[in-house]
């Protein structure tokens, strides 16, 4: 049996190869530590120069009105007066409809591609749903404004002749139906934004442990059963997120909104009327505009970009609770 000598100061090849590595790794996490960092860092700073600019930009409308500029509903560049509320109205009135309506459509699309449909169904879904996605703007807004707009417009207006003798339901389908209106608008943006919404919920919900769902129906849930106690719950965050990039996606359209949204500045709650949306109107009217004018319009983008933060933080919030109140915290 052959004895093993430990000579002094002899080196332990393997030990020091090992050191080495461990040195080597340890700076490439570091490096990649500080690349990470300073990419966020970056994030942050581009945005607080965006916040920063535009608003140094929009100060004269905002020192001109004051806090008017948020709650007036007079707008009238001619007389130098600038009340942002019908925009305002009109853009989260318009996103919201956009929201509800494909909301429900887009988490059917990607529970049924993921959950219910045959293998060889997946792809040409998954394909179609992509190229949706891939669609310029102006084509979608170009098909509400020549084909749905004059087609939708008699079925507004049978539905509004029939609301009009309900007291609440008149408020909101009553009176002269309009095919520019907010509704279509709503419309083409919940249309633009099904693909969004459905292609990050399919992803989210295709990353769900299979162990998840085997539990579940060993337990002798129903497949229903099995999505809502299983599924939905897992992928919660992420089924907010993608309804949130949905959301900023129909805040921010302005050549679509702009072509079928009807360009009347007015607060109604009558859904089949006209109006407008700070994007579309700063689309419309910047080119041509200056001086205060010019402000005002800026002003209208940092509004915007102030209720698209309010709106995901808030969205943000509420999936936290959620959160916590299933891991019951």
């Amino acid at each position: 049996m052959a004895a093993t000598i430990d000579v002094p100061g002899a080196v332990d090849e393997p030990r020091l190869a090992g050191m080495r590595l461990s040195r080597g790794a340890g700076r490439g996490d570091a490096w990649f530590g500080g690349v990470a960092l300073a990419a966020g860092v970056t994030v942050l700073l581009v945005l607080g120069l965006i916040a920063v600019s535009t608003t140094a930009q929009a100060l004269p409308a905002f020192a001109t009105q004051g806090p008017s500029f948020l709650w007036s509903t007079d707008w009238n560049p001619n007389q130098g007066r600038f009340g942002a509320l019908a925009f305002i109205y009109g853009t989260v009135l318009v996103s919201t409809i956009a929201v509800v309506l494909a909301v429900p459509v887009s988490l059917g699309i990607a529970l049924f591609t993921n959950e219910l449909a045959p293998a060889r169904m997946r792809k040409p879904i998954a394909y179609v749903m992509d190229l949706l996605a891939a669609i310029p703007s102006v084509v979608y807004g170009l098909w509400g404004l020549l084909v749905l707009a004059p087609s939708i417009q008699p079925a507004y207006q049978a539905i509004a002749d029939s609301a009009g003798t309900w007291p609440v339901l008149d408020r909101f389908f009553g009176g002269n139906a309009s095919g520019k209106s907010y509704m279509t608008a709503g419309l083409i943006l919940a249309i633009m934004i099904t693909p969004i919404i459905t292609s990050l919920s399919r992803e989210v919900i295709a990353v769900v442990p299979a162990s998840q769902r085997e539990a579940a129906m060993a337990l002798g849930a129903t497949r229903w059963e099995m999505i809502r106690a299983t599924v939905i719950p897992w992928a919660r965050s992420g089924i907010v997120g993608s309804v949130m990039l949905g959301l900023g996606r129909a805040m921010g359209e302005t050549i679509a909104a702009a072509l079928v949204i009807g360009s009347s500045v007015q607060v109604s709650t009558r859904l089949f009327g006209s109006g407008d949306a700070m994007p579309a109107y700063i689309a419309n009217q910047f080119g041509e505009a200056g001086g205060t004018f010019r402000s005002a319009l800026i002003g209208l983008g940092v509004v915007l970009f102030v209720l698209t933060i309010i709106v995901n933080l808030t969205a943000r919030s509420v999936v936290t609770r959620f959160d916590l109140r299933t891991r019951g915290a």
